[in-house]
């Protein structure tokens, strides 16, 4: 007798192994399609990358300023010498503008926050970069200022100028100096009231003294007593911020005033680290003694030494010619501190200096004319550090003039104002609004 061997039936179970496949299938999908609307991806976008949170965005248009400071449309995601316009730059949701989305922008990499529907059109502005790298004090002066530049120092500025920094080529790089009628560049520090005179092209902030209170005139926008220049006027060594017998750049002695300065610094920002942490060691103070033995001719370092009768290199530029320089022209004076890292020498006790008379004429002084209506005028005479001319008997070097806020010069023997003058370093964070109520602060 056969015995037949029954075979099982497996189609219950196949069908309950597919029913389990199909449910771990649809959940896998589910939990991938929610972490993609979770999660942050990256998609390349012709020369720069684009972060996004949702998967189809409809349009993405991006517009790069030119040199006109015109906005053109661009098919590229620039990724270096832009920054976001982050007051220009906005998503829309069906053609209503959402305040919601942020937008942020570095080095090619552009991040989308809070997308929350499909078809979003998203609108890039890039600016022209016009701050070093990392120079946050630069980029919180420059927001919403226009950037203008000036090509005639031969009349004074006095106008309103709030809303406009001005732009000038320096040694570093681009300076952004205040200029004018100007009351948005104020700035506390230190426990003391100040004015920015410019960005420096390294991207630190140039400010000079202005007392313990935000008056804009009398003895209290300066060092508490006058100061001369030197002690003794009848020789060409006497125009330096620092002199040596005999040598045109001599650097061996300090001038009287030099002495003031570095006084003032010791007892009031030395003595805190809090102070001199922000202060920039390696931007330096240009003492310029180019010279030339022609009032008209360009400086050629003749002259200079004992009572040959010599003009400096401002008097060239800001009395004959009307064109001030940022650019220091005579690198053997571009003072530096002990520890700075300038390729000038490194002759300072401390990184602190005076104004140069080209840094006057740059905020609206031009030499001999009534400047009331500047914001360096304060109705009291205070020095400068610039020479100006041994006439053959005297040492004379730039001021600004009391009554009329004119640029000028005189003895170095006269008794005069003092306001020193600070560098602070690029990455100080400041806040406030730059107004005399609402000062920059350091922090």
């Amino acid at each position: 007798m056969e015995i037949e061997t029954l075979k099982k039936n497996h189609l219950p179970r196949n069908i309950i192994i597919g029913v389990i496949l199909i449910a771990l299938i649809t959940t896998l999908i589910l939990n991938f399609t929610r972490a993609k609307y979770r999660s942050t991806a990256s998609v390349q976008v012709a020369n720069g990358t684009i972060n996004y949170t949702l998967s189809d965005l409809n349009i993405i248009a991006a517009y790069q300023e030119n040199e006109e400071g015109e906005y053109v449309s661009t098919d590229t995601i620039p990724t270096s010498g832009y920054t976001l316009n982050e007051a220009e730059s906005y998503c829309a949701i069906n053609d209503t503008k959402d305040d919601t989305i942020q937008i942020e922008y570095t080095d090619g990499l552009v991040n989308f926050y809070g997308l929350s529907q499909k078809g979003t059109k998203c609108y890039l502005y890039f600016d022209i970069q016009v701050c070093p790298e990392g120079a946050t004090a630069c980029q919180t002066i420059l927001a919403d200022k226009t950037i203008q530049e000036r090509t005639d120092f031969s009349t004074v500025l006095t106008e309103d100028t709030n809303g406009t920094i001005y732009q000038a080529p320096d040694g570093e790089g681009t300076s952004y100096y205040f200029a004018g009628n100007t009351t948005e560049n104020w700035l506390q520090f230190a426990g003391f009231y100040w004015r920015i005179i410019r960005i420096n092209g390294d991207g630190t902030v140039r400010i000079i003294y202005n007392g313990t209170s935000t008056s804009t005139t009398g003895t209290s926008t300066q060092l508490s007593s006058t100061s001369t220049f030197n002690s003794t006027r009848t020789n060409n060594m006497y125009v330096g911020y620092m002199y040596t017998s005999e040598q045109v750049h001599g650097l061996g002695t300090s001038s009287m005033i030099k002495g003031r300065v570095d006084e003032w610094y010791q007892d009031n920002i030395a003595t805190s680290t809090d102070y001199t942490s922000k202060i920039s060691t390696t931007t330096g103070f240009c003492g310029d003694r180019t010279s030339t033995t022609s009032s008209s001719g360009a400086p050629n370092d003749t002259g200079g030494t004992g009572k040959t009768r010599t003009y400096y290199g401002a008097y060239i530029r800001l009395i004959t010619n009307k064109t001030p320089t940022y650019d220091c022209p005579d690198p053997d004076n571009d003072l530096y501190t002990v520890d700075g890292a300038g390729i000038g020498n490194e002759a300072l006790t401390y990184p602190v200096g005076l104004i140069t008379a080209d840094e006057v004429a740059y905020a609206g002084g031009v030499y001999g004319s009534s400047s009331r209506g500047y914001y360096l005028y304060t109705n009291s005479a205070y020095w400068t550090m610039s020479p100006c001319v041994f006439n053959g008997s005297d040492a004379v070097v730039f001021n600004v003039y009391s009554s009329f806020g004119t640029l000028s010069s005189n003895r170095v023997t006269s008794a005069y104002g003092v306001r020193p003058v600070l560098n602070l370093k690029a990455d100080v964070q400041l806040t406030g609004s730059g107004s005399a109520s609402d000062p920059f602060v350091v922090n």
